[in-house]
């Protein structure tokens, strides 16, 4: 399970009788959750005005984090391309997998001062994640677009005959050039048909040079030939050569042409290449900043909620859940059970969810203890 609730419930006669009791709920009797203490410093609380307010600009925060760490995420995956398996081990957070991370959370003081008011904290993180937002599509954008037009030249030299680029299969030997009467075409024989052609392409137009044509290169479906011809029967001889269901290619022989188009393409699979190393070192370090805010984004929530909720002098213990898949509504009864007597209208409300079937609540998880969810699987497959 990649999903943890974050939780607090306000201290008994201390913090740690509180987490023993949630521990003896949940672990020790009957193994619904593994269980971690999340450590949140003493922030500065200002003004109750200030936290109410603080409430939704977090909320809000929170959302546009987790998106911007998510487009990352996904991003990241793209840009490995072949290598998915190896996205997971690339989205680390301070160089530790992200379960880890989250289970030992530590404040990052040097980032985030805790001298500074809970609004400062939360505005240095906004414009943080922002100009990482900013940063990520620009860098796609170009990288994208470097990849688009390198996929389209490819696509051009892949496919089948009737569509794909010639320049790589023809030799200059393969046409007559420079003849101001003659011209060679290419045409696109179904292998089906290829007794058909051999008897009737002199006859298709007037001019057609005798035994002039040679199979260049077959694919699965057909064949490509080339034949010699008066440059005045061509038009007859495509029209002919369609109603024989042969297609002759648009197709002139020009070195300089071919020339540059090979040296487009190495020139945009060298420039993947190149930024495709500076690129990847990028979102490791933005994925692991944007992660590091958006767990802080969490703790600030917890602890804002917590005051709101629990009332002054701040004393509550955090506690991070990662719930057993097969056993979170067993795990949420008995946290309810836990902490109903702190709030009963939340818990009136939970039990009357529970005896009405089909009643969805889930759009405004609303507990008697304050909860938030942390979802790890950020990526929208499965590595």
């Amino acid at each position: 399970m990649t999903e943890f609730w974050l939780i607090s419930a306000p201290g008994e006669k201390t913090c740690q009788q509180t987490w023993d009791k949630m521990m003896a709920a949940t672990t020790r009797t009957n193994n619904l959750s593994t269980n971690h203490k999340f450590n949140i410093p003493d922030l500065k609380v200002g003004t109750l005005d200030v936290l109410v307010g603080l409430s939704d600009e977090l909320a809000k925060l929170d959302s546009f984090v987790e998106s911007v760490v998510k487009k990352v995420a996904q991003y990241m995956a793209d840009v490995l391309e072949d290598s998915r398996d190896k996205v997971q081990e690339n989205l680390l957070a301070n160089g530790v997998d992200l379960v880890t991370y989250i289970t030992r959370f530590q404040w990052d003081m040097a980032k985030y001062p805790i001298k500074q008011s809970l609004k400062n904290i939360s505005e240095i993180i906004s414009k943080q994640i922002t100009q990482i937002d900013n940063d990520l599509k620009t860098r796609a954008s170009a990288y994208n677009n470097l990849k688009g037009n390198l996929q389209n030249l490819e696509r051009k030299n892949a496919g089948s005959l009737l569509t794909r680029s010639l320049g790589d299969i023809v030799k200059k030997e393969d046409f007559v050039l420079d003849s101001e009467y003659l011209v060679t075409v290419l045409v696109v024989v179904p292998k089906t048909s290829y007794s058909d052609w051999e008897k009737t392409y002199e006859t298709l137009a007037e001019m057609v040079v005798p035994r002039s044509s040679h199979l260049l290169c077959e694919d699965n479906d057909s064949g490509l030939f080339s034949v010699t011809l008066f440059r005045k029967a061509i038009d007859d001889f495509r029209h002919k050569a369609r109603e024989n269901k042969f297609i002759v290619r648009d197709f002139q022989y020009n070195e300089e042409e071919m020339k540059a188009d090979k040296e487009e393409m190495t020139r945009l699979s060298t420039d993947k290449k190149k930024q495709f190393g500076p690129l990847v070192r990028w979102l490791k370090v933005n994925f692991s900043e944007a992660f590091i805010a958006w767990i802080h984004i969490k703790a600030l929530r917890v602890f804002v909620e917590s005051v709101l909720r629990y009332g002054l002098p701040v004393n509550f213990q955090a506690m991070l859940l990662q719930p057993n898949k097969k056993t979170m509504k067993k795990l949420r009864e008995v946290l309810n059970d836990l902490y109903k007597h702190l709030d009963s209208s939340a818990a009136a409300i939970i039990d009357s969810a529970m005896d009405i079937p089909g009643l969805n609540l889930s759009q405004q998880e609303y507990y008697p203890y304050v909860y938030y969810k942390i979802d790890c699987n950020l990526l929208d497959f499965k590595v």
